[in-house]
């Protein structure tokens, strides 16, 4: 790839632009003296985010004088688009963001990532040791990590405090999934939407299926599933999990047009106080006021967070959760500055005041302290009590399966396909994989 490149001045630290076709911003300090460039590609858009990225680039840079951060930007699908290639050219980067899973999972089998696991077990599990457990071990494949933990996420529901009161619901009512599908019943007789959905792009749509199978089958079952083992995403688990879905979608519990709603607009239908309900991240009280119609959304008073309810007679415990793991996955001829690099941004402290500026729930043990926010708070405290977190199917099950958990998550939900049929989808797809 042959970049154009220009520089400006930008707190101290240079900024180059690519050509706008190859869609990347690079961000480095002066490489006058360094000897080691370590090349960091990102996908964050915030440029409050990135601003604290910098200090903490800096502020090693400063440690490490031969050392030379460059921030490289792409757009998120630019970014899908153009890794593949990236990771092969001679513009290759250090590192950069995963979303875990099995997409990790398939990079880690081209050859053009670094296993990571000699360094996070060095000086006796030192750098191990300062993550999470269960972050490491998500990022893990036949004993090897293929990437630096970097932060993770929580799905659960967020309500509106005064549409609740005035459907008459309590949240602290809602413990199983029959207790949900009653206050579906009851908000929806109150003449209010009970859920904003996104089905236009399918995925918040599978969060449901997901946490269903979560909660019918528990980790043995879909582990299984995953493995090619038993039934598959044929077992029974799994099809009764499809019943309860359709069995909330036969009471169209979500806004009219819902199925060409991106997740910007669903977003915008829960802040603009049009549906009771959203199962959403843990960032979904700032993102709300983004996308209602306002900009200011709900008050940050009149919103609530409960956890997925659980299902009678199912395996799964309440207390297993469903997020994002991301880390930053390592490339084969990456620097030991760049691995070093890493473990100081995800350091305890730099993991800290990326948790108090709103941006991740933190995997660094001991950084839980940094996160103000009273309902990511609530968020962090769910992680720490947790029993299994399983990182998104979509993203678990690799690209191809992913789709088509998605789209069977949708036709359930509709009334298009029944559970078995969506289950049939699933595992041909898997199959088609091996």
């Amino acid at each position: 790839m042959n970049f154009m490149l220009k520089s400006a001045a930008f707190g101290g630290r240079r900024i180059a632009s690519m050509a706008a076709a190859a869609g990347m911003l690079l961000v480095g300090a002066s490489a006058a003296s360094a000897t080691t460039v370590v090349k960091w590609l990102h996908l964050e858009l915030d440029p409050k985010n990135v601003a604290v990225w910098e200090d903490i680039a800096k502020k090693y840079e400063a440690q490490h004088p031969d050392v030379d951060i460059q921030m490289q930007f792409l757009e998120n699908e630019a970014f899908k688009a153009k890794l593949p290639t990236l990771l092969q050219s001679d513009d290759v980067p250090d590192f950069f963001f995963s979303w875990g899973g099995g997409v990790l999972k398939q990079q880690s089998e081209t050859g053009a990532l670094q296993d990571v696991t000699a360094a996070l077990d060095a000086d006796g599990g030192k750098l191990r040791s300062a993550y999470t457990p269960a972050s490491v071990n998500g990022l893990t494949f036949d004993g090897k990590t293929w990437a630096i933990p970097y932060k993770v996420g929580l799905v659960s529901f967020f309500y509106n405090k005064a549409l609740f009161a005035k459907a008459g619901v309590k949240a602290e009512d809602i413990k199983t999934w029959t207790d949900f599908l009653e206050a579906v019943k009851k908000i929806k007789a109150a003449g209010i939407v009970p859920i904003a959905g996104g089905g236009g792009e399918k995925w918040p749509i599978h969060f449901y299926w997901s946490y269903l199978v979560m909660r019918e089958g528990g980790q043995k079952v879909f582990e299984a599933a995953k493995k090619g083992e038993g039934e598959g995403f044929l077992d029974p688990a799994i099809i009764k999990a499809g019943d309860d879905l359709a069995e909330l979608g036969k009471l169209e519990p979500f806004q009219p047009g819902y199925l060409g709603a991106t997740w910007p607009q669903t977003l915008g239908v829960f802040g603009d106080g049009k549906a009771a309900m959203i199962l959403g991240f843990e960032s979904t009280e700032a993102n709300q006021r983004k996308n209602a119609g306002d900009g200011k959304g709900l008050a940050s008073d009149n919103i609530g967070r409960f956890v997925f309810p659980t299902v009678e007679g199912g395996a799964g415990k309440p207390t297993d959760t469903l997020g994002g793991l991301n880390g930053w996955a390592v490339t084969k001829k990456a620097s030991k500055e760049a691995i070093d690099f890493l473990a100081f941004l995800t350091n305890a402290d730099n993991e800290r005041a990326m948790a108090k500026s709103g941006m991740l729930l933190p995997v660094a043990v001991g950084a839980d302290d940094g996160v103000v926010n009273p309902l990511i708070a609530e968020s962090a405290t769910q992680l720490a009590g947790s029993t299994w977190h399983q990182n998104f199917f979509d993203q678990d099950l690799g690209a191809a399966v992913g789709r088509v958990v998605n789209d069977a998550s949708v036709e359930i939900v509709s009334g298009q396909m029944n559970s078995k049929d969506g289950a049939q989808m699933i595992q041909d797809a898997f199959e088609l994989e091996q």
